[in-house]
């Protein structure tokens, strides 16, 4: 444990030293690369910056990264994929891409909102499906302060947190209002 620790005030040291531009980028770099992870990267920066500053970075961070990686593979899948995929496969990919486009702005942001949904496959899908920008803009706005004020409260330890009742209550609690927040604003901007 003491090595852990020692590695965790290294990690920590070397972002703050770094500012908040690389803590920044960090958290922005993840959007793109999926093997990097989040909730790591969070934690440091609630560490190395503090509670607010630390998780209101890595929420903007990761909302720019994600729709950053939405928008190139938008762009992506109507210059390239239906060149290069064959018909059999390609209906398979519209069937599957006419299923997601579907799906309300409510459901989105609470997929958007769990701490273990893998961002940067969200963020192919949504491209590929053109998914509106508006609709998948506000869903990641509105479902990452969710997830990354998640990934910041559990910076303490991810298993002591699991099993602690009063995180599986504050996640649960921070979905439903997720949900209750993304009605609100589906209904204001006309998002579904």
């Amino acid at each position: 444990m003491e090595y852990v620790n020692k590695f965790v005030d290294y990690c920590t040291n070397f972002i703050s030293d770094g500012g908040l531009l690389f803590g920044f980028f960090l958290i922005l770099l993840e959007s793109f690369v999926p093997v990097l992870p989040l909730g790591v990267f969070v934690a440091l920066n609630v560490n190395a910056f503090g509670g607010v500053v630390g998780i209101f970075l890595s929420w903007i961070a990761t909302c720019l990264g994600c729709f950053l990686s939405y928008t190139f593979f938008s762009f992506l899948s109507n210059r390239f994929l239906h060149k290069f995929l064959s018909s059999k496969t390609l209906e398979k990919v519209d069937k599957a891409i006419g299923k997601f486009q579907k799906i309300s702005f409510s459901n989105l942001v609470l997929v958007i909102a769990l701490p273990f949904t893998p961002a940067f496959l969200i963020n192919i899908i949504c491209g590929i499906a053109r998914v509106s920008k508006r609709k998948f803009l506000f869903s990641i706005i509105i479902g990452k302060v969710f997830m990354i004020t998640f990934w910041g409260y559990v910076s303490k330890s991810l298993i002591e947190s699991i099993t602690d009742i009063n995180t599986i209550i504050i996640v649960s609690l921070m979905l439903v209002t997720a949900y209750i927040v993304s009605k609100l604003v589906s209904k204001r901007v006309n998002l579904d």
